[in-house]
């Protein structure tokens, strides 16, 4: 089905020379009597209000193909003439203020789409492939952006042991997790927290590359590689601004590590994110970096792994029985579970799912973790002690919503496999 309203697309194409070969696909259009403008326009249009993350238009073989993500899966929205493509990516180049005849490297841009959008904000990336430039925009609604901690979804458990090491005065706290799984919403929404509670009694500055929303009363540094402008800079710069908590938007390399553990240790509260297979992992991550394990069991005050998972459409929900076998789940229990799973209708576009939900483990790190980092013991048994001190697993918490009829037991098997150790 596609996603394109048709009277749109009659108004976009209503003096092209072709005719719909299948429910996605355009071919035999003239694009020289297309309005790229208003054809860009209606496709992002189209993405909002399927309340789509990402939009994919990316050139094929036969076609350009547009795609949008909706709850973390890639959707075919519609195919576009390959005559299309310089058009198409020219004018979302133009859109996000880059030089529209600059060809064959990566670009990065953003552009705010005006009143007529609801003032939605588009990150644009541009990369060259062998059939032509692929250009990716990130979604941003700042309007649906409240960040409110109480609304991340957390249990009341973690939420509560997040916020007491939120509130100490320094030290080093983690987000870990895929890219677009919801780090970057949750340290807004901690950020938030400490403005609200301490208002303009505290100091609070971030390093972003980009800044992807505007906070207020924080110090938002954008970062230019061009000039050398890199996080490991910004956050030594920083560092003499006298802040009381500093954002860092991702630990990438040996350098921003050194200097965050060192703010950390120094009276600064840092925020920040490491990409690791785990979250027990992300130590082995920065031992990697060659971060001395004293300092990182000195400074880290606890790591949150986080996953977005997918919900039931309520809409074509039926009842079934997983084929899997469910570790860790009492028979009486699996016995109360009521297993649902959507069979896809149109108010889900066919998928099973709308809407997602965040999962999450906290490793609080007490003397027994400590005392395993600096011994360099294995991820596995770093998980053992958390686990042994209270720690949910993510698969715990998962399978919870799973055994209720929230998403699939296979949902949470797909998004928390890798974290089996």
């Amino acid at each position: 089905m596609a996603f394109i309203k048709k009277k749109r697309k009659e108004a976009v194409l209503e003096r092209a020379e072709g005719i719909l070969h299948s429910e996605f696909f355009l071919q035999s259009v003239a694009p020289q009597s297309i309005g790229i403008e208003e054809l860009v326009n209606c496709l992002i249009r189209d993405a909002v209000e399927h309340n789509a993350s990402d939009i994919h238009i990316e050139p094929w073989e036969n076609a350009i193909a547009v795609r949008i993500r909706i709850n973390g899966a890639l959707v075919e929205m519609i195919h576009l003439p390959l005559e299309l493509r310089e058009k198409i990516s020219g004018r979302i180049k133009v859109m996000a203020e880059l030089k529209s005849h600059v060809t064959g490297v990566a670009l990065d841009g953003k552009c705010n789409m005006g009143p007529d959008f609801n003032n939605i904000q588009l990150r644009v990336s541009i990369i060259p492939t062998i059939l032509g430039e692929k250009v990716v925009c990130r979604i941003f609604d700042p309007n649906s952006q409240l960040f409110d901690i109480s609304k991340l979804g957390f249990d009341d458990h973690t939420l509560n042991e997040w916020i007491k090491m939120l509130e100490k005065p320094n030290g080093l706290l983690l987000l870990n997790g895929p890219t677009g799984c919801g780090k970057t919403t949750a340290i807004y929404a901690s950020l938030m927290h400490l403005i609200n509670k301490m208002g303009t009694s505290i100091s609070v500055a971030s390093v972003e590359d980009p800044v992807e929303v505007h906070l207020p009363t924080v110090s938002q540094v954008f970062l230019n590689s061009d000039s050398g402008f890199t996080f490991a800079s910004a956050l030594r710069g920083l560092m003499r601004q006298d802040p009381e908590v500093i954002m860092v938007g991702e630990i990438r390399d040996q350098e921003t590590a050194g200097i965050a553990v060192q703010a950390g240790l120094t009276g600064h509260m840092v925020i920040s994110t490491v990409h690791s297979g785990t979250t027990a992992g992300v130590f082995a991550r920065l031992i990697n970096m060659d971060i001395e394990p004293f300092l990182l069991s000195s400074s880290i005050l606890g790591i949150l792994g986080l996953r977005l998972v997918r919900k039931n459409c309520p809409n074509c929900l039926v009842s079934y029985e997983p084929e899997m076998i469910i570790a860790g789940v009492s028979e009486d229990r699996l016995k109360e579970a009521t297993f649902a799973r959507s069979e896809g209708c149109d108010q889900c576009s066919g998928s099973g799912f709308s809407g997602r939900f965040s999962i999450c483990e906290l490793l609080k790190v007490d003397d027994e973790i400590r005392d395993a980092v600096m011994a360099k013991k294995p991820t596995r048994r770093i998980v053992e002690i958390a686990e042994a001190n209270g720690m949910k697993p993510l698969w715990t918490t998962g399978i919870e919503h799973a055994l209720n009829g929230v998403t699939t037991v296979e949902e949470i098997m797909n998004k928390t496999a890798a974290d089996q150790v």
